[in-house]
């Protein structure tokens, strides 16, 4: 029993044995078999002419994805002219910060020739006026008494030619000698030479030469003594109200001829030797706009300002159309010694977000915006610092429109 249980165990074990090798053999076969019918199928379904492209067409893909490149089509290759990029001698350009000033070769500062209370002011600060005009009228004691001793010295004046007049008979009569008619004349001329020193005296406080005429005349005194423009321009300060006192040599109006004014710039002291008097500048005043102004150095200072460590440098430019304010900044540039380097022309510049770029030709029919540092304008031209190289294909017209189809690409 024993021995019949443990051999049918056995023979069992090698019946199944077969078969779990039987199932796995299968199921391998029948794996084989689905990845023999994938693998053509998935051969036989590439395009040969699609797969030799691809490789090919990565580089564009990378290129129209780069938003510094452009590509344009052919027939607008004509519309951007390309040169390369080369040296010329440029002047080296010296920038500095200035502003406009008024001419004070003529600038006029008018003040009261007598002590009086003003009594009425007649101009205001931007008032064009012309030489004569009144600008203040003063009420003043002063005034009262010089036309008195005007009064006394022409009064004087008329007794001694009538003097005289009475002499020149009575010597003709033999009635007086020569030396009493030639005492006479010496006492005309000096009441005459007294009339006229009080004229002027008047004239100098104010006081109309038609008011001297009537006061000759009718011996109307006249009630205040004017403040009065010497020169024709405009009122730049006023310091002076109605209803104050004002006192001999106080200064109460500035007139300023602004029709040619000065540019003031402050030189760095390690560049003073470079300028020189006559040398030309050009002049860049942001409140007119892009309007360029020219001159010639005029003055150079002989001392530092010891805050700044500046040579004050001055030019005068005309202003006949009176665009240019007193104390408008403005920017001077000073063309020093020509040196040879890199230049390329303004229209070749594009300025994006503040910088400076130039589009650089890569191959046909694609350019690259490229950034820059460049030096100052001369003559339509400005200096490469930095970026490109000689010989460097640069777009020197068209950049504009170039740099449009840039940006329309990138939106698109």
């Amino acid at each position: 029993m024993t021995t019949f249980a443990s051999k049918t165990p056995h023979k069992k074990s090698h019946v199944l044995l077969p078969q779990r090798m039987l199932s796995g053999i299968a199921l391998a076969v029948i794996l084989a078999a689905c990845g023999k019918q994938d693998i053509p199928s998935s051969t036989t379904n590439v395009d040969p002419q699609t797969s030799a492209n691809t490789p090919a067409r990565a580089p564009a893909a990378k290129a129209a994805a780069d938003p510094m490149s452009v590509g344009i089509k052919p027939e607008m290759e004509g519309n951007f002219k390309v040169e390369p990029l080369k040296e010329m001698d440029m002047a080296v350009i010296q920038e500095i910060s200035g502003r406009i000033d008024a001419n004070e070769r003529l600038v006029t500062r008018i003040g009261a020739a007598v002590t009086g209370r003003v009594t009425e002011v007649l101009a205001e600060v931007g008032d064009v006026v012309r030489p004569g005009q009144t600008l203040a009228r003063i009420a003043s004691p002063e005034l009262t008494t010089a036309q008195l001793n005007y009064l006394r010295a022409n009064s004087t004046a008329s007794l001694a030619a009538r003097a005289v007049e009475r002499a020149r008979q009575l010597i003709q009569a033999d009635v007086i000698g020569t030396a009493e008619f030639q005492r006479r004349e010496a006492e005309l001329a000096i009441a005459l030479a007294e009339s006229r020193a009080t004229a002027d005296q008047l004239r100098l406080m104010g006081l109309p030469q038609d008011g001297i005429t009537k006061l000759r005349d009718t011996g109307s005194l006249y009630p205040v003594a004017n403040v009065t423009a010497t020169i024709s321009g405009v009122v730049t300060e006023r310091k002076i109200s109605q209803g104050q006192v004002a006192q001999p040599g106080e200064q109460m109006f500035t007139v300023a001829d602004l029709s040619n004014v000065w540019v003031i710039g402050a030189l760095p002291e390690r560049a003073a030797r470079t300028v020189q008097l006559g040398q030309r500048i050009e002049v860049d005043v942001p409140a007119i706009g892009e309007h360029k102004l020219t001159g010639k150095v005029v003055f150079i200072s002989d001392t530092i300002d010891l805050e700044t460590r500046t040579v004050t440098i001055r030019t005068q430019v005309d202003n006949s159309k009176r665009e240019l304010k007193p104390q408008m900044l403005a920017t001077l540039r000073i063309a020093g010694q020509s040196i040879r380097q890199l230049a390329l022309p303004i229209a070749a510049v594009v300025r994006e977000n503040d910088k400076d770029y130039v589009y650089v030709k890569e191959a046909n029919h694609r350019y690259r915006l490229t950034p820059v540092e460049l030096g100052n304008a001369t003559d339509g031209f400005r200096a490469v610092n930095k970026g490109l190289v000689t010989g460097s294909p640069v777009v020197v017209d068209g950049a504009f429109h170039l740099n449009n189809e840039r940006k329309r690409a990138e939106l698109e």
